[in-house]
């Protein structure tokens, strides 16, 4: 098949990957391209770890083994995009999603799981400062989503006092995610190191445990958990990953990491949503965690500040998912208060663009703006 350009060859689409719902590799592949527009910015430019099921998920009685896979696989298409970490026994090449190609490939390879750090490569190759905030809201035995979402509730006014706008996401497993976007440079990069972000994360965990320790705890022992919710902080450490929004899950039915509302936080029938759920929801243009896609903050600040009732112009859902090519330019006729011409160059999914004047351009002549 071709997806976006790129040839992929696929095998086995009848085969059934979830047998409780029937569900198979064919219409997994359908998922992964129909759901990469609000899928993409949030994997864009971040290494991937996968949790494969080659076998299938197996059944609720019955679950398949899977293992976690780092390293890219050998036999990639080449134009999967990859970028090394050194690791103690060497560096290993781990694959970057910026594309749908790359997520169908994912499908075909029985990739359910898609799981990211909080950090992006920089444009040198190395570790980008982490451009977001996560607190995994993991409930222990007794507790449940509800008490998840009590939690992230309280969560909630404790990071909108700081400056951040918290957005939660029923993982698709047991609890409930919240992510908030940091404070970045002009070159998107976080202002913060790993370790400057997880300590105000445990800090926060913390203090939310010290006011309400018949429901939440920051504490990592098990036998601290019972009845309460476990606010995993240390997911914004360098080294850690979290399941990626719009993800499958590897559970007995096709559930997801699906981005939800407040609103639907305070339904006290609050549940986990399958795959075919979600895609309703993007097909009708539902993206709650829209505002946390944009990776260039600038482009956050403008889309915030537009009405889609009162422009012509369109309203992306987020922004543009660049690719390993190279960087996309235009040079647009502009009829403003006088005629004259932009360029636009793309930098980290954002046309920059520049007014052109008549003529040569003088020093500091040329207008920068998202």
């Amino acid at each position: 098949m071709r997806v976006d350009g790129r040839r992929l060859r696929v095998t086995n689409l009848d085969k059934v990957v979830y047998p409780e719902t029937g569900t198979t590799k064919g219409e997994i592949l359908e998922y992964c391209t129909r759901v990469a527009p609000v899928m993409l910015p949030h994997l864009r430019g971040r290494p991937v770890t996968r949790k494969r099921w080659v076998d299938g998920v197996g059944t609720t009685d019955a679950p398949a083994e899977s293992f976690f896979a780092k390293q890219l696989e050998q036999g990639a298409p080449d134009w999967v995009r990859r970028m090394p970490i050194e690791h103690s026994e060497g560096p290993k090449e781990y694959p970057l999603a910026d594309d749908v190609a790359t997520l169908a490939w994912f499908a075909q390879v029985a990739a359910l799981e898609l799981h990211v750090p909080q950090w992006r490569f920089t444009h040198s190759g190395g570790r980008g400062r982490p451009d977001r905030l996560v607190l995994d809201l993991d409930p222990g035995p007794g507790a449940g989503l509800a008490q998840c979402a009590a939690v992230a509730r309280i969560a909630r006014g404790i990071l909108t006092g700081m400056g951040l706008e918290p957005l939660p996401v029923t993982s698709g497993s047991k609890g409930i995610h919240l992510y908030a976007r940091l404070p970045t440079t002009d070159d998107g990069t976080g202002r913060q190191t790993s370790d400057e972000v997880s300590a105000v994360a445990k800090e926060l965990a913390r203090l939310i445990e010290a006011d309400h320790p018949e429901i939440a705890t920051h504490t990592m022992a098990k036998t601290a958990r019972t009845g309460r919710v476990f606010i995993d902080w240390s997911q914004n450490s360098t080294s850690k990953t979290t399941i990626a929004p719009y993800s499958l899950r590897g559970r007995a039915h096709p559930l997801v990491a699906a981005p939800r509302t407040w609103e639907e936080l305070d339904d006290p029938e609050l549940r986990h949503l399958e795959f075919a759920e979600v895609l309703e929801r993007v097909d009708a243009g539902i993206d709650p965690l829209a505002a946390l896609a944009s990776p260039h903050p600038a482009l956050a600040s403008y889309l915030a500040k537009r009405d889609a009732a009162k422009t012509p112009e369109p309203m992306p859902r987020a922004a543009y998912a660049a690719t390993a090519t190279a960087p996309r330019f235009v040079i647009q006729e502009h009829h403003a208060s006088s005629l004259h011409y932009d360029l636009r160059i793309e930098r980290d999914g954002v046309l920059i663009s520049w007014a052109v004047p008549k003529g040569s351009p003088r020093p500091r002549s040329a207008i920068i703006s998202p």
